[in-house]
């Protein structure tokens, strides 16, 4: 099982549909996708500047309502993707070999706990979701990248990557792969075998 985690900043670019479709064409049976909030979550984090609200765990529910839109963004553009609410659901679609869009509401708290506390970072949330599911692969797709084969460190340092994402990415066993969403010849190419995963070092 693979996990793709596709920026937000995707969720306006015209590459989106042609991401969406590999995953379709070529994920089938193994590739789940996370999405980034990106502008939906931006709109959210407006609405809190502008309110002043200070609630983490509103702001936490926000969060995720914006990954769960961008998701029915994702199924709105390509239907053959399979909406997965669970991850016993996640791992249903995959076994029927389709390729599995997440929809996470199971993130959603009605009281505050650890996981409210600092905001969401989507990338950790994929990464955790990796963790939980025992995945192969986790691919993260991330839009102008300076250094295609900059490392997880490297990123974390130029801040493309939180540096939360960095100290659990050191724990995991599976590799770690930064994908310029401009290449998507390389992603075929991960998902057909022909290039070995950079990893997560």
């Amino acid at each position: 099982m693979w996990i793709v985690k596709i920026s937000g900043r995707l969720n306006k670019d015209p590459m989106l549909p042609a991401w969406l479709e590999l995953m379709a064409q070529l994920g089938g049976g193994r590739v789940t996708i996370v999405c980034g909030g990106g502008n939906f979550a931006q709109e959210a984090s407006r609405a809190h500047g502008h309110w002043r609200f200070d609630n983490n765990l509103q702001s936490h529910n926000m969060a995720v309502l914006a990954m769960a839109q961008a998701a029915y963004l994702a199924l709105g553009l390509e239907p053959r993707l399979q909406l997965a609410v669970s991850e016993s659901s996640i791992r249903q679609i995959l076994r029927a070999g389709h390729t599995a869009v997440w929809l996470p509401l199971e993130l959603l708290r009605d009281r505050p706990d650890a996981a409210t506390s600092g905001g969401v970072a989507s990338d950790h949330i994929a990464l955790e979701l990796a963790v939980r599911l025992n995945a192969e692969h986790l691919i993260l797709v991330k839009s102008g990248l300076g250094d295609p084969t900059a490392s997880v460190s490297e990123l974390s340092r130029t801040g493309i990557l939180h540096h939360c994402f960095e100290s659990a990415a050191k724990r995991v066993g599976f590799p770690i792969d930064i994908v310029n969403s401009s290449d998507l010849a390389r992603m075929r190419s991960l998902l057909h075998g022909n290039i070995k995963p950079i990893g997560a070092s």
